[in-house]
């Protein structure tokens, strides 16, 4: 078993889980952000090339989430054009294939009724994306969610290429995680070697669930003594401008931030 944990920009955890280490994570995905009940806005997710399929990238586009995926593999992804007429010049051999605009058209309802039952947390969405995933191959609506999700693929892959700014801001909030990984590998699980060594779900979930808390409550008590620092220090007339601690404040301590609640 393997913690699945979402964290936001501000390095607080917002959703936790224990999933199993055989399937690949991309299916967990969706369901941090859409049993997200905090007053976080999620708009953007980052993810590493484990947590990527091109039915994430369709699903996240129907409810308006931007998946934004750190790909390892990056020169072997296929990339998709919606004309096969249509020439672009130099980026020409880039393109493995068509995207068929048909099946999208043919199936945008039960795209949109989808979308629908996953907002509205019908059934937890890894079961449907697994579904999905695991389909005959004669699936209409699981084609053209992968049709769906090539073209924004190939999108963001375009974007991504051409940006480095976006690159960078890919790399930053993936080593945010990290950073909290860090934490608590040296600082927080230290009882067995950060092991679970039980197999009772209830009790492992427990566990993971505190060390969320753990981790969330370091953030709240730095954020306390950061907001003592800055009012000496503006009481001694030092100029600290509210944008340059946009990514201290968590969002119950500054509810009046609200354009700070976002997962960039």
């Amino acid at each position: 078993m393997s913690v699945y944990s979402h964290a936001s920009d501000q390095y607080s955890v917002f959703r936790t889980r224990v999933i199993s280490c055989s399937p690949r994570e991309a299916p967990y995905v969706l369901d941090g952000l859409l049993e997200n009940n905090t007053v976080l806005c999620l708009r953007e997710h980052y993810t590493d090339t484990h947590g990527f399929t091109e039915n994430i990238f369709g699903a996240s586009f129907l409810l308006s989430y931007s998946f934004m995926p750190r790909l390892r593999d990056l020169p072997d992804q296929q990339l998709y054009i919606l004309d096969r007429k249509a020439h672009y010049g130099c980026l020409d051999p880039l393109w493995s294939g068509t995207i068929d605009t048909n099946i999208i058209r043919e199936q945008w309802d039960q795209l949109v009724r989808l979308a629908a039952s996953l907002k509205n947390r019908t059934v937890p969405a890894n079961i449907i994306m697994q579904r999905l995933a695991n389909s005959s191959p004669s699936d209409r609506l699981a084609k053209a969610l992968a049709a769906l999700g090539q073209v924004v693929k190939t999108i963001y892959i375009l974007r991504y290429i051409h940006d480095d700014a976006m690159r960078s801001r890919v790399q930053l909030q993936l080593n945010r995680g990290e950073y909290r990984h860090d934490l608590l590998g040296r600082c927080l699980f230290f009882a067995n070697r950060g092991e679970f060594r039980t197999g009772d779900l209830d009790e492992i979930m427990n566990k993971a669930s505190c060390l969320s808390l753990l981790s969330n409550a370091v953030l709240v008590w730095n954020t306390v003594r950061i907001s003592e620092i800055v009012d000496r220090l503006r009481a001694a007339g030092e100029q600290i401008l509210d944008t340059d601690l946009a990514r201290v404040s968590p969002p119950l301590l500054c509810p009046h931030h609200s354009q700070w609640h976002i997962q960039l």
